[in-house]
């Protein structure tokens, strides 16, 4: 797409995009590294185990589910209700992000889990383009203990309770505390926050924290 005069870019766009670079999909765990906009290449495969608890909540948590691919991502206390795509990685090891001119649509990574399944998913989507306010940009106001709903082609939803949410500097983005590997079914739903400067693009990522806690 040609770039028009002063127009304000697209923040998967920005100078030096980074978000996720993978080492290995061994049978359910996934390990990536994420850049929102650094100036420095992906960070090296992140390889210690990590398990963080989550809210308490009654009963036990749900058996993990078979691998399908997701098909839309509903957030209703944002009243997010998005289809997926899968993303990949390009050329450069970077994540492909959903179109530019799709800007309601969620991208899922589809070298990680899928909805429901061990391991660390990764789903991302834009904070705003050049027309206007995108899939996620409300996404650093969803509160602890809110749900995220993924459907998936088999016809189950797999559904996760928000632990947290934080916010950091793409300069010093802690890839380990993100996409450390678990040992349960846990997503990742980011998009870019912080200022916005023309040169330099945002300043910081959002990254919502989330894991399974109910299966349909």
């Amino acid at each position: 797409m040609a770039r028009r005069r002063r127009r304000r870019r697209p923040w998967h766009r920005t100078r030096a995009y980074r978000l996720v670079r993978t080492a290995l999909l061994a049978v359910v765990l996934v390990t990536v590294g994420v850049r929102c906009g650094g100036d420095d290449g992906p960070a090296d495969p992140v390889r210690a185990s990590r398990e963080e608890p989550g809210p308490a909540r009654e009963g036990p948590p749900p058996d993990p589910l078979p691998r399908s691919r997701p098909t839309s991502l509903r957030i209703p206390s944002l009243g997010v209700d998005a289809p997926v795509t899968g993303v990949g990685l390009d050329r450069d090891r970077q994540l492909e992000t959903p179109p530019i001119g799709t800007p309601k649509l969620v991208g899922w990574y589809r070298g990680g889990p899928t909805p429901g399944e061990s391991g660390t998913a990764v789903a991302v989507g834009h904070r705003d383009t050049s027309t206007g306010p995108a899939v996620f940009a409300a996404l650093a106001q969803v509160k602890p203990g809110k749900l995220i709903e993924a459907k998936r082609a088999d016809g189950r939803t797999a559904v996760y309770t928000v632990d947290q949410v934080k916010v950091y500097d793409k300069a010093g983005f802690p890839d380990e505390e993100v996409y450390g590997p678990t040992g349960r079914p846990e997503l990742r739903v980011l998009t870019c926050g912080g200022l916005f400067s023309r040169r330099t693009g945002y300043t910081s990522n959002v990254v919502v924290f989330a894991h399974l806690t109910a299966t349909g």
